[in-house]
Formats: C-alpha cells, structure tokens, sequence
C-alpha cells in the first residue's frame, strides 16, 4: 500500500528531503537550547507543581538544574555518557532530566516498577555512570558550561516493556524529541502561549508523560502538575484548585475520575484538551468524557517509544463516530501497511517520520530487524481507511480460528463497550480441532452478578462480531488485568492461567 501522510492538520513549515520524509523547519534545534529559550521568555512564570510537594519557576528550574550538571561533572560524567534516572514522578525527577541534559548526558528515565534484576539490567545494557535514586540528595556542584547537541546525537534512552525478550533501549535523538513536542501541538491545535497547565497523572519514565506532556508545556512555557502517585480524589483535586487545561492519561484513570463521587461536585471547565490512549477505549466512554468535560476537544493518540510517543492522532471531530480508530498520521508522518490481506485489508502497520528513533542500544541487528529503509516495522496489525488507522491487533497476539484470523484488539473493543465490564483483555484458547478459540479474560463492576454477566457478554458480542470472533471461553477475575512494568498486559500469563468457562455458540 501506498505510504499515507494526510490528514486535518496544520501542514505548513514542512519540507520533505532527499530521503522521502518530512520534517518541520525553524524548529529548536535540541533539548538545551529548548529549555533556554522558555527560560528567557517566561523565567518568572511556574514550570513544575508537585502535588504535595513544592513548585518552582523556570528561572530557578534552570539555576538548580544547571547545579545538577556541575555535580555530575564533579562525579565524573562527561557529554555522552549515561545518567540514570530511577525516581518516581516529581520535581526530583525533573531536576535529574534537565540536569543530566545540561551536563550533555544521555538520560535513561528508569521503570520504577520494575524489578531489582530488571532493573540491573537495565543499567548494565545502558552503562549508566551515575544513578539518581530515591531518598539520594542528587548531585550539587558549581553550573558548568552548557553543551550544544546536534539534533542527531542521542538525547535519552527509553526502554521498551520486553514483552517478548529483555526490554531495549530506543535512541532518542533531540530531533526526536523537538519533532514530537511540535506535532504535539499541531494535532492537539495547543495554543502556543504560558496560560496553560498539564496534569500529568502518567509516568514520566514513558515517552507519553515525558515528551507529549512535560516537554510540551515546557515549550510554550505553560506548567506541568505533577502527580507522584494517581489517586482519583486528587486528580479530580487538582484539576479545579490549578485550573488544568489540557490532560492526558489512559481510559482506565478517566474511567474512575467519572465514577468518583467528588467528580459531580468537581469545576472542570478549565479543561480544554482531553487525550486518551494506550489501551482501547469504549465506545460509550468517549460519550461520557464528551458531555463530562463540554468545553474541551478530544482526541485519541498512537504511538511507541521508538516513534517518540506521538504518531497518529483521531480529532475531537471524528472522536464520537471513529471511537475504535486512531487516527490520522501527524503532519510529518507517513504510514502504510506492509502485506495486507487481500479481503480484510489488515497488514503491520509501518511509520516514516523524523520523531522514528535512532535504533536501540547496543543492538545494531535489532534496529535494522525493525527500521528497513526508513520505515519503523511497529508488529502492530492495522487497517487503513480514508486516511484513518484503526489498530486491531498486535501481530503476535492475533487468533488463529480455524484459519481465520481473530484479532484481539477488535473483540476487546466490542466487549469494553459492556456496560458491566471494567477491563477485558482478550487470547487464544487452545482447541484441538479449531486449533485456537476466543476467550476472554473480564474484571466485571463491583456489584455484578458474574453468572448473568458471563451469559450476556457472549450475546452482546453477538450482535457486535462476526460469529468466529464471539468468544467461547470466558474467565472473570476478581482484580485487575496482570501487567508488565510498562504497563501491558501480560497475555502469555493469561493464557497460561487456565480456569476457562465454556459458553454455548449462540449461533
């Protein structure tokens, strides 16, 4: 399929190179200069709030920072050489990114979720110089002079879940970064002055939370609010007390803001910009957010950590009637599907673009398994129509039925729209006859008659899929979907669980 690159964006500024890919011009040309800028515009102006916890200016965001960077230079770290960061969501946080960066490091915001062996790999594979952990003071030292990166050279190292081996360190370059912070801006059409503020209620250790988020504000010289741990009762909190206009997180925290009982009590008209992502969302959600925040614009956002976050993005306009797409490329990325299927039309998912990372860490035929000729393979498994992608599956998480393809995310779209259903996560059954058959894995609303819910999920489906696609097995559990540290659902572990219902065909 052709390679798509349109859709209800602003396009101007965007120059296309020799090599076929897009890119924004007059943009900052790194991290540092990034920071330095805002600084000088709107030093005075508040750029973090820790919620429970102090706030700064960016005046002095840039001075403790820039004493950050002269105690890495005391400790020994030279430009290029990595600097750890295994915090949790905070000032200290940012204080350790900035400072790394003003040190010319290569920044690796660590998972803290994850385990010590995890962990130690991590630091191993990266070679971290120096760790910044909690209840360490970080480093202090006099300001050095400020680095001046090229936007090719590497500006942080995130590394991926590992869902199908030991994670990798996607090379983030400043280009990357600038890229991802512009796009930002032009999908979600942000205002482009300070009179703004984010919530960020998702790890800064994602791209999403660090660069869609933190680095967006920081461009515009708008404040980030941060959350060191969600908890709905102070999201809601702090929504109305720092008049938040834009906020970001998955549809499971927008799911227990609403059914909070602060939230009918709660002044939320200052939110002008509502963004979801990173896991299906229900159809009849969209509609709720829709009438609980009237004065906002939603949206729905794709991407990964090798595309710097950001890759396709659904408007608030199309955010009713395409609930189950993702979106239109951003305005510098092309997509396409790599060996579609004749009649359905689903194919992995490929994306070109300058926000596409440098490769990983260390591993050179890792980088060139996933970026052949520019284009980043995702293993996403797609469709594309009118310009619009709708993801339907991981590619190593598709069904096979009997030789029709199932695809997970289709059918767990179809159930989270059950009115009963709080998380569903959807995999192959073994079948000795069909070889695989659907089941689904459903944390029901408190309160539900599990009986009732697991007879009329599968009529429910029914009037949703095509027969093949309802499931046949069902498996209610009592807590919520496992996970890995970076927040995916752990299939292999589902499949492996056993404690399948079998439920009838219902036609």
């Amino acid at each position: 399929m052709d390679a798509l690159g349109q859709g209800p964006f602003d396009t101007s500024g965007i120059e296309v190179g020799a090599d076929g890919i897009k890119r924004y011009t007059g943009l900052t040309s790194n991290l540092v200069t990034l920071l330095q800028e805002t600084v000088e515009r709107h030093g005075y102006r508040t750029a973090i709030v820790e919620l429970g916890g102090p706030s700064i200016t960016y005046a002095e965001l840039w001075d403790r920072a820039r004493r950050v960077a002269g105690g890495l230079r005391a400790h020994g770290v030279n430009p290029g050489d990595r600097v750890a960061i295994n915090l949790p969501n905070g000032l200290n946080w940012v204080l350790a990114f900035w400072g790394g960066h003003l040190a010319g490091a290569v920044v690796v915001p660590m998972n803290t979720r994850l385990s010590e062996p995890e962990a130690d790999y991590v630091l191993g594979d990266c070679g971290a110089a120096i760790v910044a952990k909690p209840g360490e003071p970080l480093p202090d030292g006099e300001p050095v002079e400020l680095p001046n990166p090229q936007r090719s050279d590497v500006a942080a190292l995130f590394y991926t879940s590992g869902t199908t081996g030991r994670p990798k360190g996607a090379m983030v370059t400043h280009d990357n970064f600038v890229t991802t912070v512009e796009s930002v801006i032009r999908c979600r059409e942000l205002p482009r002055h300070p009179e703004q503020a984010t919530l960020i209620s998702v790890p800064l250790f994602h791209v999403t939370g660090c660069c869609s988020q933190f680095m967006t504000q920081v461009a515009v010289g708008g404040t980030s609010v941060i959350m060191p741990r969600f908890d709905p009762a102070a999201f809601l909190a702090a929504i109305a007390e720092h008049r938040i206009t834009l906020v970001t997180s998955v549809p499971t925290i927008y799911e227990l803001a609403l059914r909070h009982p602060a939230f009918a009590t709660t002044d939320v008209s200052s939110v002008r910009t509502l963004s979801y992502g990173g896991a299906p969302i229900a159809p009849e959600l969209v509609l709720r957010l829709l009438s609980a925040f009237p004065a906002a614009r939603l949206g729905n956002g794709f991407g990964l950590s090798e595309t710097t976050a950001l890759a396709t993005f659904l408007p608030h306009e199309y955010a009713a009637t395409h609930s189950d797409a993702v979106g239109f490329p951003s305005p510098v990325n092309d997509v396409r599907l790599h060996n579609p299927d004749p009649i359905t039309g689903v194919g992995e998912l490929l994306v070109r673009g300058p926000n596409v990372v440098a490769g990983y860490w260390g591993a050179p035929e890792k980088t060139a398994e996933t970026i052949v000729d520019g284009w980043l393979h995702t293993g996403d498994m797609a469709t594309i129509t009118d310009g619009i992608v709708r993801i339907v599956d991981r590619a190593k998480d598709m069904i096979n039925r009997g030789g029709e393809n199932v695809y997970s995310v289709e059918v767990e779209n179809a159930l989270a729209a059950h009115p009963d259903v709080v998380e569903v996560a959807v995999v192959g059954v073994p079948d000795p006859v069909m070889g695989e058959k659907v089941g689904a894995v459903v944390l029901p609303r408190p309160g539900t008659d599990v009986d009732a819910l697991v007879g009329s999920l599968c009529s429910f489906a029914c009037e949703r899929l095509a027969d093949f696609k309802t499931p046949q097995f069902v498996r209610v559990i009592d807590g919520p979907l496992p996970r890995n540290a970076g927040g995916k659902v752990l299939k292999t572990a589902l499949r492996d669980a056993g404690g399948w219902t079998e439920v009838p065909r219902l036609r």
